[in-house]
């Protein structure tokens, strides 16, 4: 494994909620640390909380054009024509805590997130070269009351990152579920700002200078998408078998159900490979004709980290 790994301190760290309008506990908790600010302070910095989209928070819809949390590349960010509400929005973010990839961006972002599918709470990053950003996951889990707090890895090699998170030059995606959208449920409020609290005090220790060791743990890598069963007119055809529902991080087997007819025919997974469904029957995700993502677990192995004196 690479030998203790040193980087800067953290002292720019914003919170977001809302990057996406119906899902209500980072769009509730944002909304009170904005007229409470004190819950998001420490001794070596204070996290800045903002609302990513604010108008789709009003009308508590996903988004009003197109996906915020899609829109952070950079033939958006440099288009001088923004054809939708969120290419503006995601402009003005990119300027107040980037502009991305810059030496003036934020040093951290942590993008608060529900999902309708039984996730339960995941950590999303781009990828294992995430460095703090998979040390705070490592952190957290272990503060956390759960047994399983995964982390879910999405960027594939070649792609440029597109969440809002990437303003930043480091950042965590939390995302919590089951939780209907436009609903907020007050457990998974309540884990969420606990889970919020954890990464804030990892950066304050990281700031201090607390050495983080190396370490081995499991991890969840994006692969691809499963669409549902269509009829020749493009309409869904089956719906999500009741064996991979809430199924999100287990194992599928080839040849194990996954589809259900309104018939009752069941309808198996075709493939060679064990994979680890997870986004099973996102609401969010009918759109993008998804029914589930595959994945598949891997060990990551991490490098001690301190900060750079």
């Amino acid at each position: 494994m690479t030998a203790l790994q040193h980087l800067p301190s953290l002292r720019r760290v914003a919170v977001c909620g809302g990057t996406h309008g119906n899902e209500m506990s980072g769009v509730y908790l944002v909304k009170y640390w904005l007229r409470n600010p004190s819950e998001l302070q420490r001794g070596t910095f204070c996290a800045t909380p903002f609302l990513g989209n604010p108008q789709a928070v009003e009308q508590c819809v996903r988004y009003i054009g197109t996906d915020l949390n899609r829109t952070f590349i950079a033939d958006i960010l440099n288009s001088k024509d923004s054809d939708t509400y969120e290419c503006q929005r995601a402009q003005e973010v990119n300027q107040a805590f980037g502009p991305k990839g810059s030496l003036d961006a934020y040093d951290f972002m942590i993008d608060l997130h529900n999902t309708t599918a039984n996730m339960g709470c995941c950590f999303i990053v781009p990828s294992e070269q995430s460095l703090l950003s998979v040390h705070m996951c490592n952190y957290i889990q272990k503060q956390s009351k759960r047994r399983h707090c995964p982390v879910l890895f999405y960027q594939q090699p070649g792609e440029e990152t597109y969440p809002i998170a990437s303003v930043a030059k480091a950042g965590l995606a939390i995302e919590m579920g089951p939780q209907p959208q436009g609903v907020a449920r007050a457990e998974i409020l309540a884990e969420m700002r606990s889970t919020v609290a954890h990464a804030l005090d990892f950066i304050e220790l990281f700031n201090k200078g607390t050495l983080f060791p190396s370490f081995e743990s499991e991890a969840y890598k994006f692969t691809g998408s499963v669409d549902f069963p269509r009829d020749p007119t493009g309409e869904i055809s089956a719906v999500v078998h009741p064996k991979l529902q809430d199924k999100d991080f287990h194992p599928l087997q080839p040849g194990h159900p996954i589809f259900q007819t309104l018939d009752g025919e069941d309808i198996l997974y075709e493939s060679d490979n064990i994979t680890y469904p997870v986004f099973i029957n996102e609401a969010a995700y009918y759109e993008k004709k998804a029914a589930f993502l595959k994945t598949e677990k891997k060990t990551l192995s991490q490098p001690a980290l301190q900060k750079k004196f």
